[in-house]
Parts: C-alpha cells; sequence; structure tokens
C-alpha cells in the first residue's frame, strides 16, 4: 500500500488459482470509484501468425496447443471450420464421439474449477491444499472426477494434454467399443458424484449480485449444444455461426495484451459461459441434470455470475449422463475420417468450450495452405463483461479495508474461471484511493 500526491495505492502482486497472468488496476478518488481495468500483461502468444503459412492438416495439433485445460476446444473448432470450408459433413458416427470427447473435456475442466480453484473461497482457505487439509473427501471426490474426466480424454484423444487424435475430416484413430465400454463403472460413479456436486455448491452461501447480462451462447434444436448450434442471446440475439463478425467486434485496449469482444452495434457487453448456456438451453439438459438444476435453489434463469459455479456443476451432471448415453449407443466410424478435396477455401465454426463459446475462422488456399487464422476464446469475450461487474461491486464495498476489498475483487474474477493462457499463475490488483 503506498500513497502519492493524494491519490491512495493498493497492490496485490498475486492471486493465485486463475489460469495465466493479468493485474487489475482500481482508482478511487474522493470516495468514488474513477476506473477499473483488467490489465493482462502476458506476452501475446501469436498462435493465429503461426497458423499462416502451415497445411490445413496441421491445424488440429496446432492449437491444440493453445490450452492445456481445454485443448479439445481449440482442436475441435478448428477443425469443424476447416471441413466447413472444404465443405466435409462428418457421419454421425464421427459427431458422436467428438461430442463424447467434448463431454471428457468438460468433465475434468469443470471439476478442476469447481474443487480446486473457486472452493476454498467459500471457506475462508487460500488453497485447494488447506482446503484438502480440513475437507479432504470434498477435494478427493473433485480429483477423482477430474481424473476420470482425463481417462476419457486420452481414450479417444490418445492423451489428456493436447490430444492427437482430431484431424479434419475425423480421427486418425478411435477407440473399440470394448475399451469406452470398460469405463462405464467410472462414469456411472462420477454422475452419483457429480449429483453430489450439485448439493454441495447449492449449499454455499453465495453473495447477492445481478447485473444486466445479455447472455450469449450456442442452442442446438436436439440436444444441449456444445460442439454445434446457432447463435442465440437473452436478447433475441439468433444468428448463424457465420455471421459471428457481423455481431462481435473485437477491440484492441491499451491496458491489456487481450482483445475485448463486444456487440458491434452498440458497443455493450456480454456473457458466455456455463451461466449463459443454462439460461439459454435449460430444456434441452440431460433428465438428471435438469432435475439437478430445478433442484438447486437458482431461479433460472439467473444473472449473479457467483451462481456459475452452480452452473458448472450441472453441466457436470449433464456430460456424465450424456456420456453414458454416448457409450451405450456407441458405433466405431468406419472409416474413422472422411476423405476430401483441398481447394482454396474460407469458413468457420463455433463450439462451446467449458469456458464459453469460441469461434475459429479460416481461409486455405487451392495447396491447401492457411492464409487467414482468426481465433475468438471465450475469456477474451468476458474480459468487458469482468470489468462491467467489477465497476458495479467495488462502489458497494469501499468502506471496508484494502484488503477486503480486494478480497471481494479477486473473489469475483474467479467466477469467470478465466483462462488467460495455459498456465495458473497470478493476477495483480492496484488500488488507487485518496
Amino acid at each position: 500500500m503506498t500513497a502519492t500526491n493524494g491519490i491512495r495505492t493498493v497492490r496485490l502482486e498475486s492471486m493465485t488459482r486463475v489460469e495465466g497472468e493479468a493485474g487489475l488496476r482500481i482508482e478511487v478518488r474522493d470516495g468514488q470509484l474513477q476506473d477499473v481495468r483488467l490489465d493482462i500483461y502476458e506476452p501475446p502468444r501469436m498462435f493465429e501468425a503461426f497458423l499462416r503459412g502451415r497445411s490445413l492438416r496441421e491445424v488440429p495439433d496446432i492449437t491444440a496447443r493453445i490450452c492445456g485445460i481445454c485443448p479439445v476446444a481449440y482442436q475441435m473448432s478448428s477443425a469443424q471450420a476447416i471441413e466447413s470450408a472444404l465443405e466435409i459433413t462428418p457421419g454421425p458416427e464421427i459427431q458422436a464421439l467428438r461430442r463424447l470427447l467434448y463431454c471428457a473435456e468438460w468433465m475434468q475442466s469443470h471439476a478442476l474449477h469447481i474443487y480446486l480453484l473457486q472452493a476454498p473461497d467459500f471457506f475462508g482457505m487460500e488453497s485447494a491444499v488447506a482446503l484438502a487439509a480440513k475437507q479432504p473427501d470434498l477435494v478427493r471426490r473433485g480429483l477423482e472426477l477430474k481424473k476420470i474426466g482425463n481417462e476419457l480424454m486420452e481414450l479417444i484423444g490418445g492423451r489428456s494434454v493436447h490430444p492427437v487424435s482430431v484431424c479434419v475430416g475425423g480421427f486418425w484413430k478411435v477407440p473399440r467399443r470394448n475399451e469406452l465400454l470398460a469405463l462405464r463403472g467410472r462414469l456411472e460413479w462420477a454422475l452419483q458424484a457429480s449429483l453430489e456436486t450439485v448439493k454441495f455448491v447449492s449449499s454455499l452461501k453465495l453473495p447477492e449480485f445481478n447485473a444486466d447480462y445479455e447472455c450469449v451462447a450456442l442452442s442446438h434444436p436436439r440436444e444441449y449444444a456444445m460442439n454445434a448450434g446457432h447463435i442465440v442471446s437473452s436478447a433475441g440475439l439468433d444468428i448463424p455461426v457465420r455471421e459471428f463478425e457481423q455481431v462481435f467486434l473485437e477491440m484492441h485496449v491499451a491496458h491489456s495484451t487481450a482483445l475485448h469482444s463486444v456487440r458491434s452495434e452498440r458497443g455493450s457487453s456480454y456473457l458466455v459461459g456455463p451461466l449463459s448456456r443454462i439460461n439459454l438451453n435449460l430444456n434441452h439438459l440431460s433428465p438428471s441434470a435438469r432435475q439437478a438444476a430445478e433442484e438447486s435453489g437458482v431461479p433460472w434463469p439467473c444473472f449473479n455470475p457467483y451462481a456459475g459455479i452452480v452452473a458448472r456443476a450441472v453441466e457436470l451432471v449433464m456430460v456424465c449422463e450424456e456420456s453414458l448415453r454416448l457409450i451405450d449407443t456407441y458405433r466405431e466410424p468406419d472409416p474413422p475420417s472422411l476423405p476430401y478435396t483441398v481447394r482454396a477455401a474460407e469458413g468457420c465454426a463455433a463450439t462451446e468450450a467449458p469456458r464459453g463459446l469460441l469461434y475459429h475462422r479460416y481461409r486455405i488456399s487451392d495447396q491447401g495452405i492457411v492464409q487467414i487464422a482468426k481465433i475468438v476464446p471465450p475469456t477474451s469475450q468476458n474480459c468487458r463483461r469482468i470489468e462491467d461487474d467489477l465497476r458495479l461491486l467495488i462502489p458497494g464495498i469501499l468502506e471496508r479495508t484494502d484488503a477486503e476489498i480486494v478480497d471481494a475483487c479477486e473473489k469475483l474474477v474467479r467466477n469467470y474461471d478465466p483462462c488467460i493462457s495455459c498456465s495458473t499463475h497470478a493476477v495483480k490488483i492496484r488500488m488507487n484511493r485518496s
């Protein structure tokens, strides 16, 4: 804490339990909030530039390296965008297996966030290690759920981190039916554990907070949208994925190496992620997940960001139940991938990463070389919304101590499970107060 020229500055040098490196700057003068900035200072990782000049066949493997927690989302979005460009339509067996791989990713990612990254906030503890000392069974359940998700990812994807099996047109290799059935008992346990997870998070005392969100997510007429659908919003938006860039605008901000996304016609923020998905797709949840959502005590649609932990838990139930269904109906794709003819083309796709809507667009040459690559991740879409939430939160807590304000801001940011990069490192918070 320092004071210069009548402006009080409070600094928190590191915030654990977020993924990547960023800073938060808060300015208060004469008791009034002046500015809030989510300063993402991590160096740009240049994946879009890396992709230019590479063969389209390399794209799923390169994009899988963008994130160690949600590689399937990047891999799947890139493969489907190129398939869109080349007018490839994988058959139902390939699509079902891809959905199962996506379920595995949501399972391990949601379990990680609920139990290891956010749960300590509700017990006043600094880490999952501290929580494990007091609540060992709770943390053990979260670790086991994550492990099962990783096992399913490894079986389908070839490995649990940066999978290698997905290719343009399908898969390089697919699992045998008996290999998937061998995991069925583990997934039955996971389903029961996920139901217990909903009960656990529903028992937590969530702070009272409501905002005027425009929720944005994929929607599908026949299923809970994960890797297919059209884009809808709580403000009445309903567009095909190809119109994404007409409606949503990425913009540079001076205080961040991450772009901010806004609604192009009015410059307003919007919300992507589990809370938006359930608000917009409640009726398409699996039976057990729908019942769990209704019994959670959360009034859907919900516009309290702290209820995001409940939304993740409900989705955990959904992917466990959906995984069992997909395994029971599994038919091995034959062939595992479709042939295609390379030509000059452009295509896009969007899927639902654990943290929200993920958009990819590629232009390829007649030699199959990537000329343009555009990737819009969910965290960059939520950056402006996080800042807006902080602007709503901070004026009501300015009478608290600096440490209490910082703690409240950290907890609010963690609701979004921001995936700033592949690593979980630090967020810096600075507050200027006169």
